[in-house]
């Protein structure tokens, strides 16, 4: 077995353990508000080799719950830990060949930096460079700096005209 499918079997099955009843929680949750089409999502998504993959995903953004529910695929060898977003089909950056090579992932280098400043086309860039440069050195760093790179994005309301200026910035320099 490969180290990285050992780490998505090993990593994917604690955390399933782990976020069950949590997950069971938000379902039954979703179940009894009657949200419509049930308490899942089911979307089209390329995966390796640009195959169809059917993902389910509970119908709530809140504490990013939509994305552990993703993890039986993860268990099954579907997805990974670790890759590049998950595209739909009609999405014309799904057909990279680059992005075909390796599984999609829950998280990954262009999830960890999403609140950072970089433009809006970096993300695809920083998707490709993962897959032509991962090894699990990197897959363990986007993990561990996962956790902090959920917090919620800010709203409207947060922005200033302010936000696009480098960290530390000061007028009075």
């Amino acid at each position: 077995m490969q180290p990285k499918r050992l780490l998505d079997l090993a990593l994917g099955s604690l955390l399933l353990t782990l976020v069950a009843p949590l997950l069971a929680a938000a379902a039954c949750s979703a179940v009894l508000h009657r949200k419509p089409g049930g308490p899942f999502v089911r979307e089209t998504r390329t995966g390796l080799h640009g195959r169809p993959l059917t993902v389910r995903s509970l119908r709530t953004r809140r504490w990013r719950l939509d994305l552990l529910s993703r993890l039986p695929l993860v268990v099954r060898g579907e997805m990974s830990l670790v890759g590049p977003a998950a595209l739909a089909p009609d999405d014309p950056r799904a057909a990279a060949p680059w992005r075909q090579t390796v599984k999609p992932g829950l998280t990954g280098l262009a999830q960890v930096r999403r609140h950072s400043a970089m433009p809006w086309d970096e993300p695809e860039l920083l998707d490709q460079h993962y897959v032509e440069h991962h090894w699990m050195g990197l897959d363990l760093a986007i993990l561990v700096r996962t956790l902090p790179a959920l917090r919620p994005p800010r709203t409207q309301g947060d922005l200033s005209d302010a936000d696009h200026r480098l960290r530390n910035y000061s007028a009075a320099e």
